[in-house]
């Protein structure tokens, strides 16, 4: 029988604001307790054969029953993912080695909510993957408490820099939207990784081209004055080379508004929402430059959107890379650029 770790793994998210009141009290759409399993199989080699699609349906399974995986809460999200070892999966490919598989299940927080967090709920079993082991003992050492640890390490990470920068958040939205490079100095490693994560999320990778975000990484990252440095030495961290705008500035405020229910899923909620603007603001400007190609008066539509937009500095940037091959729109984005510098100056 393969070693599985108890399912219904029940525990108090480790924060102050869950940490009062009996089950009792809570209402179901908070997220004072978290539930995992992980469930070990083996396919019988007639199903192995005969189910190409890799489903687990008439598995040999030694899993406990389903019956005992029942919680007090009432809707929760629910995330599910069926995996191999990472070192057997080519294995399995390229033979009939009837390796065992694994379904790994995350209970926690609001119905919808883990839904804004299937990317690093994926990157957290891929890691799970790497470093699965079916020793008991790695389970005992390993396995179990990284399962244990999955709301605090995938799911809080933007709520605690959040928590941690607060009114300095502007900037750290900033340098994710204009991609500037950020080294975090004297920090520990879940601060540094957590710093990480934000940018990760707060940026636009995967909205926009691919070769304009590489393109803008390699111009930011040429600008070496550009660099904003963290330094978590104190009991507050110092910004260095901060930059910010006020698209950035009214979103913070955002974020600081919706601190006091320290909720994970409206942070990510309001940092989607946020990235969703800043989109509808690129594709606004990129349909006013075609326009003023041809004609004055957009022109002008366009330098009035920059400047009352709270974040001309990033889309000009952001435009100028994506129009860098295209003469008549390049023009364009350079006589807006000189607006803009001689409004700065005046």
């Amino acid at each position: 029988m393969l070693p599985v770790l108890p399912d219904g793994d029940e525990r108090e998210l480790e924060s102050s604001e869950e940490g009062g009141g009996t089950g009792e009290e809570r209402r179901p759409e908070r997220h004072g307790c978290t539930y995992h399993g992980l469930y070990g199989y083996r396919r019988s080699a007639q199903q192995g054969a005969a189910d190409g699609d890799g489903s687990a349906g008439g598995a040999v399974a030694h899993t406990p029953s389903t019956e005992d995986f029942s919680i007090p809460e009432g809707k929760v999200g629910c995330y599910y993912c069926r995996f191999q070892q990472e070192s057997l999966e080519m294995a399995t490919l390229e033979s009939d080695i009837n390796a065992p598989e694994f379904v790994v299940c995350f209970l926690g927080g609001s119905e919808k909510g883990l839904e804004l967090f299937r990317l690093e709920l994926d990157k957290y079993i891929q890691n799970l993957k790497i470093n699965l082991d079916l020793e008991q003992k790695s389970l005992e050492t390993y396995v179990s408490p990284y399962l244990r640890s999955w709301f605090e390490d995938a799911i809080c990470p933007i709520q605690r820099v959040m928590q941690l920068f607060h009114d300095k958040l502007a900037s750290l939205l900033h340098a994710a939207l204009s991609y500037t490079p950020v080294e975090v100095k004297n920090a520990d490693e879940r601060t540094e990784k957590d710093i990480s994560r934000f940018l990760a999320a707060a940026s636009l990778q995967g909205l926009v081209q691919e070769g304009t975000m590489t393109s803008l990484c390699i111009a930011m990252t040429e600008e070496q004055h550009k660099s904003m440095v963290i330094d978590c030495s104190g009991p507050q961290p110092q910004l260095h080379n901060a930059g910010s705008n006020r698209f950035c500035e009214d979103w913070m405020q955002a974020f600081v508004n919706g601190a006091e229910g320290a909720n994970p899923f409206l942070f990510r909620q309001i940092l989607e929402n946020f990235k969703l603007k800043a989109i509808q603001d690129i594709n606004n400007l990129k349909r006013f430059i075609r326009q003023a190609e041809m004609n004055h008066y957009a022109l002008f539509k366009c330098y009035l959107f920059l400047k009352n937009c709270g974040s001309g500095d990033i889309l000009l940037k952001i435009v100028k890379v994506e129009h860098a091959e295209m003469p008549e729109a390049r023009n364009v984005v350079t006589v807006l650029e000189e607006f803009m510098r001689e409004t700065s100056v005046a």
